[in-house]
């Protein structure tokens, strides 16, 4: 495996990572606030504060600019959406399921739209046929995230 592929690796699980300790934290944010849309609403509100110092940043050090044309209107709200969603279902599920389980089956639909997105070309994403070897990894992560939960 070239280093540069292990590099994307480490910090593909690092993300993972992030995401597992993301969903204690916001929980415990929850739970003191009262209200877990709220935990979810200063969670991104404090990632969109980074993101913007960061993309000035950027700006800056490249001297380019954003297009705020090019892109389709509603790609603008679609991942920010689909974000809340995971965000305030991971504060609800956690304390209920466990962090493991919460990740367990977050990770499974990622990979179950995964396949999907990647068999129909979903926004450019280049066509992948599925393939017993892609259903039976599929169907053994689905496994794995039962028997984490019901274990």
């Amino acid at each position: 495996m070239p280093v540069a592929n292990f590099l994307w690796a480490v910090l593909g699980v690092l993300a993972g990572a992030a995401i597992a300790v993301q969903a204690p934290i916001n929980t415990a944010l929850g739970r003191g606030l009262g209200l877990p849309s709220a935990a979810a609403g200063f969670s991104f509100f404090s990632g969109a504060v980074l993101l913007a110092l960061v993309s000035l940043g950027f700006i800056w050090w490249q001297g380019e600019s954003i297009d705020l044309r090019a892109p389709a209107g509603w790609t603008f709200f679609a991942g920010g959406v689909l974000g809340a969603f995971y965000v305030t279902v991971a504060i609800l599920l956690v304390p209920k399921v466990g962090a493991a389980a919460v990740m367990a089956f977050a990770v499974t639909g990622q990979l179950l739209a995964g396949l999907l997105i990647d068999r129909i070309g979903f926004m450019g994403v280049a066509v992948r046929e599925i393939s017993l070897g892609r259903i039976t990894g599929a169907v053994l992560l689905l496994c794995g995230a039962l028997l984490i939960r019901l274990t």
